[in-house]
This record gives C-alpha cells, sequence and structure tokens, in this order.
C-alpha cells in the first residue's frame, strides 16, 4: 500500500474543514494564525489531492477521500499501456536449447511464443527446469511442444488498470502477463498479437517512481 503523509498542519487544516465546512481560505488562516499567502501552498497540496474541494464564492468542503483512498485511485488510474515492456518472443520451431540461452541473456521469466504473428503459448523458467533434468534432445526438441497453449493464459490489454493487473500477478501465482491485442486472421478467427508484458518487476518499479513523485 502506497501511503501518501501529509504534514501535521495539512493534518488540521483538514479536521478544521471538516467541522467548520464550508469555510473559507480568511477563515481557515485566522483560525490557524497565518496569512493567507503562507496557507495557500497546503491548500494547493489538499486540493490537487482531492481531500478537499474548493467551491468559488462559497469555501472549502471535505472531499470525505482520505490518503488511503486517494493513494489507490491514482494506481487504479494508471494504465497497463503507460507501463509495460517488451517481452522476449520466438516462434514455435525455436529449439529448447535456443529458447533458454535467449531466457538467460535477456534475464526475464518468461519467453513468449508466437506463430504468424499470433500469440500461441508461453514457457516459464520451471517449464524449462522440468524439460532440462530430463533425458531430453533441447537441441533439437520445438519449444512448441512444452508451452503452455492459447487459451489456457492469463493476459492483460492495454485499458486494463495496473491494479487490476497486478491483482492478476498475486491471485495466479505468476511471474508475467502478456499485454494482448485481438485481431482477426485470414480465416476470419480472433487472435491476439502480443504488444508487451506486465510483470512482477514492473508493478515493483511503478510503485517505486510514485514513491519519489
Amino acid at each position: 500500500m502506497i501511503v501518501i503523509e501529509f504534514t501535521s498542519r495539512q493534518k488540521h487544516i483538514v479536521e478544521l474543514v471538516k467541522k467548520h465546512q464550508p469555510i473559507t481560505s480568511e477563515q481557515l488562516a485566522a483560525k490557524l494564525n497565518m496569512t493567507r499567502a503562507a496557507l495557500r501552498p497546503d491548500l494547493t497540496i489538499l486540493t490537487m489531492s482531492d481531500v478537499l474541494e474548493a467551491r468559488p464564492k462559497v469555501g472549502y468542503f471535505y472531499s470525505g477521500k482520505n490518503i488511503n483512498n486517494i493513494a489507490g485511485d491514482v494506481i487504479k488510474g494508471i494504465k497497463v499501456s503507460e507501463i509495460k515492456t517488451r517481452p522476449v518472443v520466438v516462434n514455435e520451431e525455436t529449439t529448447v536449447y535456443d529458447a533458454i540461452v535467449m531466457l538467460f541473456l535477456s534475464n526475464v521469466g518468461t519467453i513468449y511464443v508466437q506463430s504468424n504473428g499470433a500469440l500461441a503459448g508461453i514457457v516459464s523458467r520451471k517449464d524449462f527446469i522440468k524439460i532440462a533434468i530430463g533425458n531430453n534432445d533441447i537441441r533439437n526438441m520445438p519449444v512448441g511442444m512444452i508451452m503452455s497453449r492459447m487459451p489456457n493464459i492469463i493476459f492483460t490489454t492495454d485499458s486494463e488498470s495496473a491494479y487490476d493487473a497486478a491483482g492478476k500477478l498475486i491471485s495466479h501465482d505468476i511471474d508475467s502477463l502478456p499485454v494482448l491485442e485481438p485481431f482477426t486472421n485470414s480465416e476470419g478467427k480472433e487472435q491476439f498479437k502480443i504488444t508487451g508484458k506486465i510483470s512482477k518487476t514492473n508493478i515493483t518499479r511503478l510503485f517505486y517512481d510514485l514513491g519519489k513523485e
């Protein structure tokens, strides 16, 4: 959970507004023994954060939102398209050996497999480990033989919120989600093009960037 920490004076302003709303900036300044100019930055922060509502010629009102509500609104307002990164994609004919090499060179946990421009399946580190420790010819075995196939793949879209994508990662206990865009192939069948990925690293980076801001 992201916590937005207001100053003690800002918290006091919120309590005054709750008690005396609607209240003008002049009245608030008088109660706090401050000038309106000194109070203005605090009021700006509180109104931009949606904690207070400012109505011209009336005064300030408490919006009813608390700090955690606002943090949640921020995360839910960020779309997958804003934080997705480039996926590592191979064709079904790529050998398991070559896919493993690509996995480690790219420092990722999942390889996405496509066929004719559409997502066909995914292969995780666990899948590679299982096949590599067995008595298998991974230099000649195509990665398509060991992948998890559509439609049994959990995915996200550009328009989904980062919050909902994070929920899918957690609830399904997976490391990443492909970001998919539907299209109709030449046979009139709906398929999905992979346009990116969302991983636990993306979500962690998002929280870090929000914390800096």
